[in-house]
């Protein structure tokens, strides 16, 4: 006779279902800031703090705070490209350099001015997305890396022999830009310039990734048969994923261009491509505000040791290598599946 009145012990729970419970407490505070109220207060202190930092810090804290910023609009580019899209890119410099000599070019030899500049220097991104973009649609994992990184190369090469370009001393004298009567020229005036350049970039990152290119982004990623079962053109989604995340590095080497008046090819080398890929690699691929705290780091980690002077790069890439281990998916990933 079986005894009715003491119910069954329930069965152990599984990690899964433990997993609230022993999540450590930089994992509550980031999952506390996806809540709408604590990301708006978030976004306006972040905001407020830039707005107020060249005058609480030195000239030189903020020519290293303009570089993160660079880097942010140049890793949300290519975000769209690996983390949205999935696409493996090692030669993500060339769009930047793109953008960075078709101003120089028109500004510098031609006498264009900036503003008007600026469209065809997009223009000339997009074009280079697409001819990267076209032949590599079919192409996956190391084939696509390989072919990425031989574009990025080619760009270079061809910036360091042809006149136009400067060969290899690059452009110098590029003409600083002025709007309705402003001119844009001290460091101060450019460190505002990139805040308002990465936080545009920021809103159209996240409005992509709230838009139906940015689900079809998601679909290819995770399995791109299925997504073409499902209606999804693979071809012209890869493609918009290269196109756009084109313009937002030529953006960035447009700016980039003006505020230091002089480019060289050695400023578009491989390096820089893999630097960017490590902000958003190390930051959380396909995670807004991951990508942005992995640009900060990559920027702003070298400076910080730079006291241990020959030693500082060994003890960052220590530090990176470490990151990595504890957080293989990066430090705020992307959870949306």
């Amino acid at each position: 006779m079986s005894d009715s009145s003491n119910p069954r012990p329930s069965p152990p729970r599984s990690s899964s279902q433990r997993e609230p419970e022993a999540r450590r407490p930089w994992q509550r505070l980031i999952i506390a800031f996806e809540s709408p109220g604590p990301r708006r207060a978030l976004q306006a202190t972040i905001v407020l703090l830039l707005i107020v930092m060249p005058w609480i810090s030195s000239q030189y804290t903020t020519v290293i705070l303009t570089n993160a910023l660079l880097y942010v609009v140049l890793c949300l580019g290519l975000n769209i490209v690996v983390g949205y899209a999935g696409l493996l890119d090692l030669g993500y410099a060339a769009f930047f350099a793109v953008g960075a000599y078709t101003v120089g070019i028109l500004t510098q030899q031609f006498g264009v001015n900036f503003w008007v500049a600026i469209p065809f220097a997009l223009v000339a991104a997009a074009i280079a997305g697409i001819i990267i973009g076209g032949p590599t649609l079919r192409l996956r994992s190391d084939y696509l890396a390989i072919v990425t990184l031989g574009f990025g190369e080619i760009v270079r090469f061809t910036a360091r022999n042809l006149e136009i370009t400067g060969g290899a001393s690059g452009l110098s004298h590029i003409p600083e830009p002025s709007l309705f009567g402003w001119r844009i020229d001290s460091a101060i005036d450019f460190y505002y310039v990139f805040v308002v350049l990465a936080i545009l970039a920021y809103v159209a990152s996240q409005r992509l990734f709230d838009s139906r290119l940015g689900r079809a982004w998601l679909y290819v990623r995770h399995d791109e048969d299925a997504a073409e079962a499902m209606g999804i053109n693979r071809v012209r989604i890869k493609l918009a994923a290269y196109v756009i995340g084109a313009i937002f590095g030529a953006i960035g080497g447009i700016f980039f261009s003006v505020n230091l008046g002089a480019i060289s090819p050695e400023s578009f080398s491989f390096q820089q491509s893999v630097l960017i890929l490590l902000a958003v690699v190390l930051g959380g691929m396909g995670k807004i505000p991951g990508v942005i705290l992995g640009a900060f780091i990559v920027v702003l980690g070298p400076e910080l040791l730079r006291e241990f002077d020959t030693l500082r790069l060994l003890i960052f890439a220590v530090l990176l290598l470490a990151i990595m281990l504890f957080r293989p998916s990066g430090i705020w990933p992307e959870k949306r599946a």
